[in-house]
């Protein structure tokens, strides 16, 4: 299901391209839409997700679904209610959210610049895009109940129906509209309100949809509210050093915001088929195993994890910067993106520098988990504060010198530390260990990576795909991905890696 949604998302960046290309309309639309993803990001697959299942899965464990019942309607009343009175802000409010996230944009309104209009426009779009936050948070919310009674595969596919949202809306609507990005903002709203519509009878049938109370002193919300704010300089660290990525590149020349953002949804794609994948499911096991007081269970589990992601983000890193350029041209290469200027060179390199902390970016998925399934969220949160200094400090010192490509470099590399850090503090606390079958291997995925790598770089080469038409290109694409899938397997098992070594956790 994640998969199907990954695809659909890469479609909907396809048409977002074809239609806006990569000029002032797309760094509008995309920042728009970054905030809301952005929070998506924070809500459904960082802090709330964190603080509420291990919460949760304790609930269940101890009060049966009964308790459950309880909780959820306590959760619901108090979390919508709040929402529901950030987002009126957030809406009334637009014209700051917009100063805040793009000063660029505003220093240029605010002076009477020439690229004052982008703030002006990115204020508008706000107040359809930003009501996305009480969507899905509350989408976040059912999706996690779901999943503690093991039903993976609704929340997983919830997010096919935005990407629909904004496909259908942007082809219907965008001739409707002066400034035809609003028809895509319109999409963010329609699909964060079909999202949640969607989930209510699969709550049903696990008799979860309950009526809403609000109880900000129960014991349970209350846990969920301290575990919460220190979880949002954890796991979403990552996220929120993108979003800051995009505030710097507000003052960058016109289409570094764009550049970002379609370098940044490539990496998306393996990060989320596989980090953000392997972290939904993780999760509820490692609560339920540290409810049951089960250690030596639980360090299994961490370290089947973390060889998952090893087993497919080493070579989804290496695959990513050897097969960036045509990938980019076939998914984007037309209509206004080529119209605009030729941006898939700037884009290539955008990849390549964030591909360098796809790894980092997974394994961040699994080792935060660890720590907040045992309800311990300060560690994680302190570092990701660390993290986030750091990333700054990296801005500092690379953007100047490379400009978008320096704030891309700086997310990879503080990515790495977060990730380092996290290990480090497991470690230290006796909660998880990488075991040396995991260390031998991560070293036979390197080397098939590197050589999957050579290999593919060479076929390129060879033929020569940048003088070919659109479908050949395709075509070419198609036979590199399947090459480079056989190849990498081929060399794993001549160096006697097998499935079982990641289909079993012990």
């Amino acid at each position: 299901m994640t998969f199907l949604s990954r695809i659909l998302g890469l479609v909907r960046d396809a048409v977002t391209a074809h239609l806006l290309g990569a000029g002032a309309a797309a760094d509008i639309f995309l920042f728009a839409n970054k905030i809301p993803n952005f929070l998506r990001r924070l809500f459904a697959e960082g802090a709330f997700a964190q603080a509420f299942v291990p919460v949760l899965t304790e609930v269940k464990e101890k009060d049966g679904d009964n308790g459950v019942r309880l909780f959820v309607a306590q959760a619901t009343g108090t979390l919508g209610t709040v929402l529901l009175i950030v987002t009126i802000l957030g809406v009334l409010g637009s014209g700051v959210v917009a100063a805040i996230f793009a000063p660029g944009w505003y220093n240029e309104y605010a002076t009477g610049g020439a690229e004052g209009f982008k703030y002006e426009l990115f204020s508008q779009m706000l107040k359809l895009t930003f009501p996305y936050l009480f969507f899905v948070s509350l989408v976040a919310l059912s999706g996690a109940v779901l999943n503690v009674y093991n039903q993976f595969s609704v929340a997983a596919f919830t997010p096919v129906l935005l990407n629909v949202s904004i496909i259908i809306c942007a082809y219907y609507f965008h001739d409707k509209f002066e400034f035809g990005a609003f028809a895509m903002a319109l999409g963010v709203f329609v699909g964060g309100l079909v999202q949640l519509l969607f989930q209510f009878p699969f709550l049903r049938k696990n008799k979860v949809l309950v009526k809403p109370k609000f109880a900000w002193r129960d014991k349970n919300v209350k846990k969920v509210r301290t575990l919460m704010l220190p979880a949002m300089f954890g796991v979403s660290v990552s996220q929120i050093n993108l979003l800051l990525d995009t505030v710097i590149a507000s003052f960058l020349v016109t289409g570094s915001v764009a550049w970002l953002y379609y370098s940044d949804r490539l990496i998306e794609f393996p990060l989320g088929l596989f980090g953000i994948g392997i972290a939904t499911v993780i999760l509820p096991t490692l609560s339920k195993l540290h409810v049951n007081d089960d250690p030596q269970q639980f360090q299994a589990t961490v370290d089947w994890g973390v060889r998952f992601v090893i087993w497919l983000g080493i070579p989804a890193c290496f695959g990513l910067i050897a097969l960036a350029p045509i990938i980019i041209n076939v998914l984007f290469g037309h209509g206004e993106f080529m119209a605009s200027g030729n941006h898939v060179d700037k884009v290539a390199m955008g990849v390549t520098a964030y591909a360098t902390g796809l790894l980092s970016f997974m394994l961040i998925k699994v080792l935060a988990p660890a720590f907040y399934a045992k309800q311990n969220t300060k560690t994680p949160a302190k570092i990701g504060v660390a993290a986030m200094v750091l990333n700054m400090v990296f801005n500092l010192i690379l953007a100047p010198v490379f400009g978008y490509l320096g704030l891309a470099l700086a997310t990879s590399l503080s990515a790495t530390c977060n990730a380092i850090l996290l290990y480090y503090f497991l470690q230290k606390q006796q909660v998880y260990h990488v075991s040396k079958n995991t260390l031998w291997f991560f070293i036979k995925c390197l080397i098939s990576s590197v050589l999957m790598f050579v290999a593919v770089y060479q076929l390129q080469n060879y033929f020569v795909w940048q003088q070919q038409g659109f479908m050949h290109q395709v075509i070419l694409l198609s036979g590199f991905i399947v090459s480079a899938v056989v190849i990498y397997f081929a060399l794993l098992l001549l160096m006697g890696v097998r499935f079982r070594q990641i289909k079993n956790i012990n």
